[in-house]
């Protein structure tokens, strides 16, 4: 019986590496570019509804809490798609791989969020670029199994997050923080992996 468990535990110890060592796949460009779609829309809304941030703030992160929630969901659903697609026999491994990369800046960007809105609200102005370069971390630890180009888009992110916080005051909250980042920076991650896509698939023919 041990035998039998040390041979399992071996399977999924190969599993595993097999899965580490493949370019993950389960990202797709034009689901990425329809989240730049949602950050539109937030832009957009924030202008309409909520003109005055400085006295909204519970406002401000709630509207941009349900588009990140929203983009959320939607890629969640096509990674799963995709990685069934194109990694059959690894999905399991392969979804395991990529939410580990994201999952530690996703935990502290709502424990930021939470902490922040909850017993510092006059500094929420914050929040724009704590969540864009919360964003950059995850990117640049996604990058061990994505195109290496991605090193491009967390640097847009980890550079208008600065942005954001040299403003140092409610400025940060404006709508077009979050809308020009997230949009461009989304938009630029569905360029690099429609490229290298196109890329794989033609060295594979």
């Amino acid at each position: 019986m041990n035998d039998f468990y040390r041979a399992l535990g071996d399977i999924r110890n190969i599993r595993r590496q097999m899965a580490e060592t493949t370019a993950f796949r389960g990202y797709g460009p034009l689901t990425l570019s329809a989240t730049a779609g949602f950050a539109l829309i937030g832009g957009g809304a924030q202008s309409h509804f909520i003109p005055d941030t400085t006295h909204h703030p519970s406002r401000y992160i709630t509207l941009w809490s349900a588009v990140a929630f929203c983009s959320l969901l939607l890629m969640a659903i096509s990674t799963k798609t995709r990685t069934r697609r194109h990694h059959s026999g690894l999905e399991q491994e392969m979804i395991r791989l990529a939410a580990e990369q994201f999952l530690p800046a996703l935990i502290a960007g709502i424990a930021l969020t939470l902490v922040l809105a909850r017993c510092v609200p006059g500094s929420a102005w914050m929040l724009p670029g704590l969540w864009q370069i919360l964003y950059a971390l995850g990117v640049f630890s996604s990058c061990r199994f994505l195109p290496r180009a991605l090193f491009a888009a967390g640097a847009w992110f980890l550079t208008t997050g600065l942005l954001c916080l040299s403003l140092a005051d409610a400025r940060a909250l404006a709508p077009w923080t979050m809308t020009v980042s997230f949009t461009l920076g989304q938009l630029l991650i569905a360029l690099i992996l429609r490229i290298t896509t196109a890329e794989t698939t033609d060295q594979d023919a």
